[in-house]
């Protein structure tokens, strides 16, 4: 009997959803949107729906699905519970054995940057590895760890919370989270914007960046790939704090490689190359080597990652 997966990847705005075969192959993919009002009262009942519809449309029974794997923007423990998610409007608690009641087999509930970090390590930068740290570079920073093949969750289902590791000693900003000096505040998309704005606000230095309608991480990018002397500052400091930021990470798990993604990666080899200087200016001799690769899987590592949760 041919066997199949779901990856679920759940965002504010849409959920990401892809059948599986066992063997790791897209069969397809497809979104729906994320209705989150009611405290998110019809996520789970338009997952199940839609899943249903598309195992009719195929043929497929229940007895022929492994499981879902559900990708969640929160912290999660033992596959199951997922912690109050504030861009959902709290929504959160034993999901996966909600929709297991509505689909009518297992489901493991996992935070959706680890998603992706498993979707890499299965069919993405970090296949042939056992060891991989992946980041996501978005609007916030997130992570992944996986030692061994496994992923590291740890007691309050925060392992992996790269964004917050803390960089810096003497910040007056708080972060999200409420702490202060957090890695997420000068490797995301929104710290690059705050770094070139401070910069620029410091000094009367001309710049590209001073025309621009809005100022943008894309923005700043693309005026350091021409040129721009402040721009390229404003990227020699995001990629300072990254790589020292990865430093710290490397002394604790000693990864194979770090996989760097999300929409701020697009910028390609421009931060790669910072990061890895300062990288290896930083790191545990021992650690110096660690190789660094960018995400290959795009907005699809999720589901992927989600789909191989059910394999193990």
């Amino acid at each position: 009997m041919k066997q199949y997966c779901f990856g679920i990847d759940l965002g504010g705005t849409t959920v990401k959803l892809g059948i599986f075969t066992a063997q790791g192959e897209l069969l397809q993919k497809w979104e729906i949107p994320t209705r989150a009002e009611n405290a998110g009262e019809y996520i789970l009942p338009d997952i199940a729906a839609s899943i249903r519809e598309v195992l009719q449309n195929n043929g497929i029974s229940p007895e022929q699905v492994l499981g879902a794997g559900l990708g969640v923007p929160g912290a999660v423990q033992h596959d199951r519970i997922v912690a109050p998610c504030v861009n959902l409007n709290g929504w959160g608690g034993d999901v996966a054995g909600r929709l297991e009641s509505l689909v009518g087999f297992p489901v493991k509930a996992v935070n959706d940057a680890n998603a992706a970090a498993l979707g890499e390590l299965w069919q993405g930068s970090g296949k042939g590895y056992e060891n991989v740290v992946f980041v996501t570079l978005g609007t916030g920073v997130g992570g992944g760890i996986i030692v061994g093949g496994k992923l590291l969750r740890g007691a309050h289902g925060a392992g992996g919370e790269i964004g917050h590791v803390k960089v810096t000693e003497d910040e007056t900003v708080a972060c999200g989270c409420g702490k202060h000096g957090c890695l997420e505040q000068y490797a995301s998309a929104t710290g690059v914007v705050r770094t070139a704005k401070r910069i620029l606000s410091e000094s009367d230095r001309p710049s590209t960046l001073r025309s621009c309608a809005e100022i943008t991480a894309k923005a700043v990018f693309d005026e350091a790939k021409s040129g721009d002397a402040l721009a390229n500052e404003v990227l020699d400091f995001f990629g300072k704090k990254l790589g020292y930021g990865l430093s710290i990470i490397s002394c604790v798990c000693d990864p194979d490689i770090f996989v760097i993604g999300g929409g701020v990666s697009k910028a390609g080899r421009i931060i790669l190359d910072r990061i890895e200087e300062s990288f290896r200016k930083n790191a545990f001799p021992a650690c110096e080597g660690t190789r660094f690769a960018l995400a290959s899987l795009g907005n699809d590592a999720g589901i992927y990652g989600c789909a191989r949760l059910m394999l193990d």
